[in-house]
């Protein structure tokens, strides 16, 4: 160039170098009319070096910047590419000028190459990206508008060049080269990939895309997504493939504070995941079509194409992300992933398996959600996969998914007492017994699908199912009770006594869970699985693992009268009852009697109740006899009081009828009559008293003839449902080493300064009547809130109001043919 062209290009005013710039066109067009090819290459590297890179002379940038734009549209489509890759690289170095003048010129220029390189331009596409993803969020308002035209431009010839557009540099190359090779058998084999010589690769623009998707800025991350729809919009680039690689940063637009951003992301997910849905159709049908066509035809490679047919989805990579964005705190993301995720299990069931264990953890949380969106649709996942793991033989880690079950049974049982603690977030305790509850139904299902396998895991859950025992939902508790009565109902004795040993653990560390939930419990046990079994199971356990301990015996005491109480009065035991009092003259009665009679034997009132249910009234005697040996406390005496209570229940309609043959039934008359005796003149006093005297009209008993029943040698009421005197003798004997351990153990608390307030006499009298036998304790209190719980653990209620004691309110309790339940003649013990 001669010095008027240098002078021109870098004038001060744009006509002028505008002006030159034309000039400097018609020169080269001239060079390239005269095939000049070495002038042109020295042209451009003078407009590079000593205009373009010049840092210190932003009007030389001008020039140079111009000059290259002249030369471009004078080269023309044919000629340019040749010389593109010296014109482009100079306009694109001027980009991260500091100058906004030479940001917008460097627009104006490659705004002009590309117009005339057209699909050329496409080898540059990384680089053009790249820029136009700093320009759009530049300071310069006049430069953000030359970038914005810029990429309108570059949209257009990626719309119609992408797909198909080789570049003129590698079409040489292709002709050039054999596009097949022969193997051994002389088979033709394609090594060439024809794809590689297209001017845009998006396996090329991906890497690229995924380092800018993670921007910030407002303006690039709209930017982004629109370029994303635009290529996705193309068919042929298949851009869904490449999903997993930028799903997760596009999901988090989903939390920009601008809702521009947020409302086209989430378009551009819906429509994503509408293209997924469209080609998981276009599969099956090309798959059945497939199938419709191989039996009729000798070429299986014929058919109809469908686009989309071959495109390849990494599903479990895209359930990887979307499980992983579960835990956002954005409910938007939450309800977009949850949508996907429904979604994908209809079309890729099999994807899931693997993830399965790590997406419940996550998933039974949000079910506990306060956005009953959110708590619906997670639900409703929630289902699906459990219907697709109990139909389907898939597997998966079966380890991982138990242990995360059981820890999320264990910390939501802990954010349930803290909330119940704190008397805060009331919704948030209500649904965590969602999250709890279906917890519980996996386990469930998992056990109904495979017990054996199952049975592996049960030592675990054993103990968490157990804690979670102590809530305050009855789903809850019944659930637990199901899946533990399914398990027993598996396993051999040896673990159901193990079941037994871990739930009385479980009550004596829980006092506040003996205290409100043990019967009930209980009765859903025996409910679920066999009564006397359970019973049996109980008593022994007692014995073997409790007894052992005298400190145990107040718990044992407890648990004799929690047992007891369900034995008379509770129907899911009606069975058990009804053996005990019509069959006890065949071996297994027997032997479930001498059980209960062994442990019931360390709470005297509840032994008594015992033999008098099955009319053993000769032992129900004697034990009245013995029970004088000993310290009669008022923990006793409330229990007796009771126990008075009981006799005018359904329950004991047969006693009440066994009184009135006295000849067969003395024991039963003495036993009562002792009772009557021991029991102090409070309102059950009454009750015994008045029943004893309704039959006095029709007997004459010789009551101090013969009262020793050792005197009594052949009489019918000796053999009495199987049991003889001798058998009576051995219990009787088991029962008074059972009582004087009771002793010893009140004679040692007796000498550690235990309480003696069972020994204080009423200073009023000894005339003196009472409503019953706590107002006889705490004659000068209205209202009695505490349980009585001493030696014996005796149960009575929370609330007990003066004149108002069960006694006078028993009979209108029963106004049913059927027993009521415990809970509602007892409350618990406050240990």
């Amino acid at each position: 160039m001669d010095k008027a062209l240098k002078r021109g290009l870098t004038d001060r005013i744009y006509e002028k170098r505008k002006a030159t710039a034309l000039e400097l066109e018609r020169i080269v067009s001239e060079a390239l009319s005269s095939n000049e090819q070495e002038k042109i290459q020295l042209i451009i590297k003078q407009l590079r070096n000593e205009f373009a890179y010049d840092i210190h002379e932003p009007q030389a940038r001008y020039g140079g910047l111009i000059g290259l734009a002249a030369i471009s549209i004078a080269l023309g489509p044919n000629e340019l590419p040749q010389y593109l890759n010296s014109i482009i690289h100079p306009v694109i170095a001027c980009f991260g000028d500091n100058d906004p003048n030479v940001r917008y010129y460097a627009c104006e220029a490659l705004y002009n190459i590309a117009k005339v390189a057209k699909g050329e331009i496409l080898i540059y596409f990384n680089e053009i990206f790249d820029i136009l993803c700093k320009l759009v969020a530049d300071v310069e308002n006049s430069v953000k508008n030359g970038a914005d035209i810029l990429d309108r431009l570059i949209k257009d010839i990626v719309c119609d060049k992408s797909t198909n557009y080789i570049s003129v540099l590698n079409l040489g190359k292709l002709k050039a080269k054999d596009p097949t090779v022969q193997d051994k058998s002389g088979n033709n084999l394609q090594y060439y990939d024809v794809q590689s010589t297209k001017a845009f690769s998006l396996s090329k623009f991906i890497p690229l895309l995924k380092e800018r998707i993670y921007a910030t800025n407002t303006y690039t991350r709209l930017f982004i997504v629109s370029w994303l729809i635009l290529l996705d919009s193309i068919p042929d680039l298949e851009l869904i493939s490449y999903l997993p690689s930028f799903l997760d940063p596009l999901i988090s637009y989903l939390k920009s504070p601008l809702k521009d951003v947020r409302i086209i992301t989430e378009n551009f997910l819906k429509l994503l995941l509408q293209e997924i849905k469209k080609i998981h159709e276009i599969k099956t049908l090309a798959k059945e079509k497939r199938l419709e066509n191989e039996p009729d035809s000798s070429n299986s490679d014929e058919g109809i194409y469908l686009p989309g047919q071959n495109t390849i989805i990494d599903y479990p990579k895209i359930i990887d992300i979307l499980v992983n964005n579960l835990e956002s705190n954005e409910d938007l993301i939450k309800l977009i992933s949850l949508d996907w995720l429904i979604n994908l299990l209809t079309i890729s069931p099999e994807s899931f398996i693997l993830l399965i264990p790590k997406l419940l953890v996550i998933l039974l949380n949000i079910i506990s959600d306060n956005n009953p969106h959110l708590q619906e649709m997670s639900l409703q996942l929630n289902s699906s996969l459990i219907n697709l793991v109990s139909t389907n033989q898939y597997e998966t880690n079966y380890t991982l998914l138990i242990n995360n079950l059981s820890m999320e049974l264990l910390t939501n049982q802990n954010q349930n007492k803290g909330t119940q603690k704190n008397n805060k977030k009331t919704s948030r305790n209500s649904t965590n017994i969602l999250t709890r509850l279906n917890s519980l139904d996996w386990l469930i299902m998992l056990q109904q699908k495979d017990p054996v396998r199952f049975m592996e895991f049960t030592d675990n859950i054993f103990i968490t199912l157990l804690k979670t025992l102590n809530c305050s939902n009855e789903k809850i508790i019944n659930k637990v009770l199901d899946l533990l009565s399914r398990i027993s109902n598996q396993s051999d004795d040896k673990y159901f006594n193990n079941f037994m040993i871990d739930l009385l653990d479980l009550f004596k560390k829980d006092s506040k869970l003996l205290d409100s939930k043990s019967d009930f419990i209980i009765k859903k046990i025996c409910k679920s699985l066999d009564s006397e079994r359970v019973y049996k199971s109980l008593s022994q356990v007692l014995l073997d693992k409790f007894s052992n301990n005298e400190e145990d015996l107040k718990f044992i005491s407890i648990m004799i009268q929690i047992l007891n109480n369900n034995l008379i009065i509770a129907p899911e035991l009606n069975g058990l009852r009804k053996k005990l009092i019509n069959n006890l003259n065949t071996k297994e009665p027997i032997d479930l009697f001498e059980s209960l009679f062994k442990c019931w034997s360390l709470n005297s009132p509840s032994l008594l109740c015992l033999t008098l249910l099955t009319s053993n009234y000769e032992l129900s005697y004697r034990i009245i006899n013995q029970m004088v040996k000993y310290e009669i406390s008022i923990n006793i005496l409330v229990q007796l009081d009771l126990l008075i209570q009981l006799l005018e229940s359904p329950i004991f309609a047969k006693l009440r009828l066994d009184l009135l043959d006295p000849i067969t039934n003395i024991n039963l008359f003495k036993c009562l009559y002792g009772l009557l005796m021991l029991l102090p003149q409070s309102n059950s006093f009454k009750i015994l008293q008045n029943r004893l005297h309704a039959i006095s009209s029709i007997t004459n008993l010789p009551l101090n003839k013969d009262t020793d029943t050792s005197n009594i040698k052949t009489k019918p009421e000796t053999i009495i449902n199987g049991i003889d005197e001798n058998y009576n003798i051995k219990l009787l004997d088991y029962f008074n080493e059972c009582q004087e351990r009771l002793e010893n153990l009140k004679l040692s608390d007796s000498k550690d300064g235990a309480n003696d307030d069972d020994d204080e006499e009423n200073d009023n009298g000894k005339d003196r009547t009472y409503d019953s036998v706590i107002e006889m304790k705490n004659p000068k209190t209205d209202t009695d809130h505490t349980n009585e719980a001493g030696l014996e653990g005796t149960v009575t209620g929370k609330d007990v109001n003066k004149g108002k004691y069960p006694s006078e309110n028993y009979l209108d309790m029963f106004q049913g043919d059927h027993p009521l339940e415990t809970s509602s003649i007892f409350n618990q013990p406050n240990l």
